[in-house]
């Protein structure tokens, strides 16, 4: 791969690359059924998709720590693109959600409930907050320490709500469990990989 098209894979080139992926997959999806069926097939859509680079964006520093490759380090070095991207699919994700409670609103409601609205609402509030101070600028004014805090307390938030929202499927279709696989994996490596930072501190002082 030459040096050119690796860029097409770095940073901001690689948001935008992805995002007018989705935004093309999620057109396609839609007019494949201009119907309510169809925006919802959007939204189960941009849920996985979602969870996909959530996934990646939340794991890079962990995996590249706990094993550096190639591929690790390319994750680790566009985890803001990936942290951006994973905001673009579920801004898509919010816009369909949009369109179902307006093209079908006695379906939104029977799918819908006051919980869903409390918890879905901050977990928005996070990804705004978290891709607003993912600019160099935005960062330095909030400071490395309350950045990181944000970050933090932000992924572990939509770590959780992910696991909700796609554990209370498993009972109606058992296939969803499928989804917990991923980020059962991300909670995992980010333990061992903060263990393992951990580990020389606590023999030192032993």
């Amino acid at each position: 791969m030459t040096v050119q098209r690796q860029n097409w894979f770095e940073g901001w080139r690689l948001f935008g690359l992805l995002t007018l992926t989705l935004i093309a997959l999620c057109a396609g999806i839609a007019g494949l059924r201009a119907d309510a069926d169809g925006i919802r097939m959007v939204i189960r859509f941009t849920a996985r998709t979602s969870l996909l680079f959530f996934c990646l964006a939340f794991s890079a520093a962990a995996i590249a720590h706990l094993k550096p490759n190639a591929w690790t380090r390319w994750q680790r070095r566009n985890r803001r693109y990936l942290g951006v991207s994973f905001a673009a699919s579920h801004a898509l994700h919010a816009i369909a959600i949009a369109a179902f409670a307006a093209v079908d609103p006695v379906g939104f409601a029977k799918a819908t409930s006051l919980a869903s609205y409390v918890f879905g609402g901050i977990g928005y509030t996070f990804i705004v907050a978290m891709t607003a101070t993912s600019f160099d600028r935005s960062a330095a004014w909030l400071g490395p320490r309350a950045w990181r805090a944000l970050h933090l307390v932000g992924g572990y938030y939509l770590l959780l709500q992910f696991t909700v929202s796609f554990g209370k499927r498993i009972p109606e279709m058992p296939l969803y469990a499928l989804f917990l696989i991923p980020l059962a994996l991300v909670f995992a490596l980010r333990m061992i990989a903060m263990a393992s930072r951990e580990t020389p501190q606590t023999a030192e002082a032993g």
